[in-house]
């Protein structure tokens, strides 16, 4: 059997021109940090890259004569690198860089040492960063003198490993970190809802890492205002921004004051234009920049828009010379402007660049499990609201929670609806108790607005033929009819089998040992010969 290789330890560093320099039997009475590395008794250091900047020849070669007498056992390996400046940042690390790729770097044969104390802080930080992207891949090293000096003394040295996952403290606070992010920007609220979650999951990174423009899209109500807002707070409380927060709900600007408002104006470029105006865009110079139902703006506008986000320039109304401003895009929209391409009102250029990192907020009523946290999340700003902390009956918060996330809770206008909901019981609230009368006239004001809303949108015919054959039908009852109209409705309002289970069997599943919505809303369908799959297609 052959004997595993034993690695070699290899050192790359630089030459400190100052602190490794010095002639005579002097040189022995001073610390010298290259020569230390190979003083210290039970480290064996197989051979030094020693690299330094043109000029510095007579010190390199003596400073190898030197580890000689100390060590003749470590090769020693000089390199010029052919930098002009050594405080340049550029010039150094790609001179380190290249030379590195040249390098045949094996870790699987050597371990190897990168040596931080010498050289300038240039070229310290540039080994650090090509250690951290593994360009190098090695470990810190890093030594210090002995206090007090004495010859012969080699002080100290230290063994830094960049790889954070070695780290379990490190991995644990870097996780919390990222949790309290999540948080935030869900406020805190504890959602249950997986597809929301995933969702919010990929916008903590995305946030903190990248400057690209977001779309958020979504039905009104849905929160896209309040995600960007906590997104802007987010980036600004980890300083990857310094200005402020812009919102314009487009659908505002009308006619020739919409470019000036987001653009900003010369003085006489127009009829009432008596001042010069910065624009929306300028104010958002170092922040972040959120125009609301974006699919509502002009054409023309668009245009400037997408200049603006790809060359950080643009021409106010009137202007001659452009102006910068270095803002962050996040657009919101509940139209799918897929469609507006598609039509020739909005432009395939512009969305091609918002829709770099494009999320879809779930509506409300597709996250029926989260109404509840939503809710108490809600009621604790009633002491503000209000004047005085609200809080359900046991009974109340039972009945309100039934009808709120059953079939009959359609939140069309989402979080807005549920907002004044919470708000009206608040108020009604005698002495801070919400009971069951409360909740049952709340109840019947949310029937009316959706009825009525309904009536309006024709959401409540189901064309039954277009599923159902024609024998088929004639068998059924007027009873049968409806209910299965009402069951494909609300099939086609859910993303999922599961989702229109737990609407339909709302009640009923409570009292069943054994839960499975899914499995019995399939059953029924299949007694028409029906998928859920084909229904939502």
């Amino acid at each position: 059997m052959s004997q595993p290789t034993t690695k070699h330890t290899t050192v790359i560093g630089f030459l400190g021109s100052q602190l490794d320099a010095g002639g005579g039997r002097g040189r022995w009475q001073k610390w010298r940090p290259t020569i230390s590395i190979v003083q210290h008794e039970g480290v064996a250091i197989d051979a030094i890259e020693l690299l330094h900047s043109p000029g510095h020849e007579r010190i390199a070669e003596q400073v190898v004569a030197d580890i000689a007498l100390v060590s003749p056992d470590t090769r020693v390996t000089l390199h010029a690198l052919p930098v002009c400046d050594p405080w340049d940042f550029g010039e150094m690390y790609g001179a380190l860089f290249d030379w590195a790729h040249a390098q045949k770097l094996d870790p699987e044969q050597s371990d190897y040492w990168i040596h931080i104390t010498t050289g300038t802080h240039v070229a310290q930080i540039s080994l650090f960063l090509l250690a951290e992207a593994r360009v190098l891949p090695g470990v810190l090293l890093q030594t210090a003198p002995p206090r007090p000096q004495r010859e012969g003394d080699p002080g100290s040295y230290a063994l830094i490993d960049l790889d954070l996952s070695r780290y379990d403290a490190i991995a644990k606070r870097f996780a919390i970190a990222t949790d309290d992010a999540k948080r935030y920007l869900k406020s805190g609220i504890a959602t249950k809802n997986k597809r929301f979650n995933a969702l919010i999951d990929e916008i903590e990174h995305v946030a903190l890492r990248s400057s690209a423009p977001v779309l958020l899209t979504g039905p009104t109500g849905a929160g896209k205002s309040f995600l960007a807002k906590r997104i802007y707070e987010l980036k600004k409380e980890r300083h990857n921004v310094t200005g402020e927060f812009v919102e314009v709900n487009c659908a505002t600007l009308m006619g020739d004051g919409a470019a000036s408002t987001l653009f900003g104006h010369k003085k006489g470029a127009f009829t009432g234009a008596m001042a010069d105006r910065a624009g929306l865009l300028r104010s958002a110079d170092k922040g972040v920049l959120f125009l609301d139902e974006i699919g509502t703006l002009g054409l023309d506008e668009q245009a400037m828009l997408l200049k603006a986000i790809e060359d950080k320039r643009f021409y106010p109304v009137g202007a001659d010379k452009e102006v910068a401003s270095d803002f962050q895009l996040i657009a919101g929209t509940n139209l799918d402007l897929r469609d507006a391409v598609a039509h020739g009102e909005f432009r395939e250029d512009l969305f091609a660049r918002i829709n770099l990192w494009s999320y879809t907020l779930p509506g409300l009523a597709e996250r029926p499990e989260d109404i509840e946290p939503n809710v108490d999340y809600l009621l604790s700003f009633s002491p503000k609201d209000v004047g005085q902390q609200a809080r359900f009956n046991v009974e109340a918060k039972k009945h309100y929670m039934s009808f709120a996330s059953g079939v009959n809770g359609a939140w069309r206008g989402n979080f807005r609806d549920l907002s004044a909901s919470v708000t009206r019981m608040a108020t009604l609230a005698d002495g801070g108790r919400i009971t069951e009368a409360v909740v049952d006239a709340e109840i019947e004001r949310l029937k009316w607005l959706w009825a009525k809303d309904a009536s309006t949108r024709g959401a409540r015919s189901v064309d039954l033929e277009r599923y159902v054959d024609e024998a088929a039908l004639a068998k059924l009852d007027l009873f049968d009819r409806l209910q299965l109209e009402a069951v494909i409705r609300v099939c086609k309002q859910s993303r999922t089998l599961s989702d229109a289970g737990r609407k339909l069997y709302n009640v009923s599943r409570e009292e069943r040992s054994e839960v499975n919505d899914a499995d019995r809303l399939r059953k029924y369908l299949a007694r028409f010969g029906l998928t859920f799959s084909a229904l939502v297609e």
